[in-house]
């Protein structure tokens, strides 16, 4: 009975909550606050042009401010092989024409960014694996067994001009370097990309930079984050430069508290033409850079799910920006020692689609690349859990599968009796089809 009831209430919080957002505007969003000469703003991107696309508005904002500004850049994107073959007019899987294209992309930023007036002793290239951090943070934490990038062939930072040069690609280098920036910039202000992003690398550097500012708390602050959404099915409309159009948010993003920063008509111009320099990204999909040069830029974050008690119960709305809308939303209960998940679909599982639910637990206690990181796949026939890339046996975790409904139960031990556990849910098999990841809060 009290679980129907905690159904029939999610259902009716949902609904509310899409219709809220169907009626709500961009321009009657709380303003992101105001840049001072006192801030260190820190813009963390997952790809060249993301800056651009994403924070051109932000960029311009800080510098009229005379705030300290940098720029840091995760990947390359040295594996877009259609851009490609679009922009070099010709095909190849040569590991050197896949790291020529990271160099040329690397140059385009630092163009684009110059255009704005950014000096480029402050962009920083990490040059970690296009398309390959988001399994690197979920499986690779051991430094002698690193992920190997599938155009690159690369397992080590490849370009001489980023800051760890050499280093392996695993989670220990990517959270090293992003803790080394944090540290020696003391950044007041945060624009980092979303975790409802449907780009996996984009999602990814947002878990990271969480688990950085966790670590560093007691040495830096808490800086204000803010992330920005790129990638979003059927989002932004229409396409191409439309100046004077408003950007708003997708309608599966219900949960988000979103910000706005408007942009003048001197900076919207600007940004556009500081888009342009992104020549073999544009020459892929000419109209989709230019769409977000518009009268604003959005950010928000997701709220942390709070089980701080025995007992305690959050229901969340499905929050994605994918288009599958199978997974409906999701309940997220403590009880004594055990962390129970309710996923309510949109229909039954059975042979041909699963739930897979990530949970990776952090605690102040102890180094994040030993925590696990535990991945649950649940079907009609069996659970099966992974911890990094391991199959591993939890103690008392279960799987229940009550037609469009999935409850799984897992012992807070068997994620390292996490203070916080960062989580994220999808239908198996279907690449587009997963959850924003959340943060649950535990102690």
């Amino acid at each position: 009975m009290i679980a129907d009831l905690k159904g029939r209430v999610f259902f009716l919080i949902a609904a509310a909550l899409v219709f809220t957002a169907s009626v709500s505007f961009s321009e009657n969003f709380e303003s992101i606050p105001s840049f001072t000469r006192d801030d260190n703003v820190l813009i963390l991107v997952p790809h060249p042009d993301d800056e651009a696309i994403a924070a051109s508005g932000v960029i311009q904002e800080a510098l009229k401010a005379g705030a300290k500004l940098k720029i840091v850049l995760y990947t390359n994107g040295d594996n877009n092989e259609p851009a490609f073959i679009i922009y070099e007019k010709r095909l190849t899987f040569k590991r050197a024409e896949f790291l020529h294209m990271g160099e040329v992309r690397r140059k385009e930023t630092i163009d684009a960014m110059a255009y704005l007036g950014v000096d480029k002793n402050n962009i920083i290239f990490l040059g970690y694996p296009d398309f390959g951090t988001m399994a690197i943070m979920t499986g690779y934490w051991n430094s002698a067994k690193p992920f190997k990038s599938f155009f690159t062939r690369s397992l080590r930072v490849p370009y001489p001009e980023c800051l760890s040069s050499g280093a392996p690609y695993a989670g220990q280098s990517i959270l090293k370097d992003l803790k080394t920036v944090i540290s020696d910039f003391k950044p007041t202000k945060i624009f980092v990309s979303h975790p409802a992003d449907t780009s996996q690398d984009h999602r990814s550097l947002y878990l990271f930079l969480r688990v950085a500012l966790w670590d560093l708390e007691s040495s830096i602050g808490k800086p204000t984050v803010f992330p920005y959404l790129v990638h979003a099915y059927g989002w932004p409309a229409p396409r191409g430069y439309h100046p004077k159009e408003t950007l708003e948010p997708p309608p599966g993003l219900t949960e988000v508290l979103w910000e706005n920063l408007a942009l003048t008509p001197e900076e919207i111009t600007q940004k556009y033409n500081c888009i342009l320099f992104y020549k073999s990204e544009i020459e892929y999909n000419p109209a989709y850079l230019i769409t977000f040069a518009r009268k604003n830029e959005l950010f928000g974050d997701l709220p942390t799910i709070k089980l701080e008690s025995d007992a305690q119960c959050v229901i969340t709305a499905r929050n994605s920006a994918n288009i599958d809308d199978l997974i409906k939303g999701i309940a997220y209960t403590r009880e004594g020692n055990d962390l129970i998940i309710r996923v309510n679909l949109k229909r039954a599982i059975d042979k041909d689609f699963g739930i897979s639910v990530f949970l990776l637990g952090y605690s102040k206690e102890k180094e994040f690349a030993l925590m696990p990181k535990i991945h649950i796949t649940t079907d009609i026939f069996r659970m099966h859990i992974m911890d990094k890339r391991q199959a591993v046996l939890i103690k008392g975790a279960t799987a229940l599968n009550k037609g469009k409904t999935v409850i799984l139960k897992i012992p807070l031990s068997g994620l390292g009796d996490p203070d916080r556990i960062l989580t994220s849910a999808r239908v198996a098999g279907l690449p587009f089809s997963h959850t924003a990841w959340r943060i649950i809060k535990i102690k």
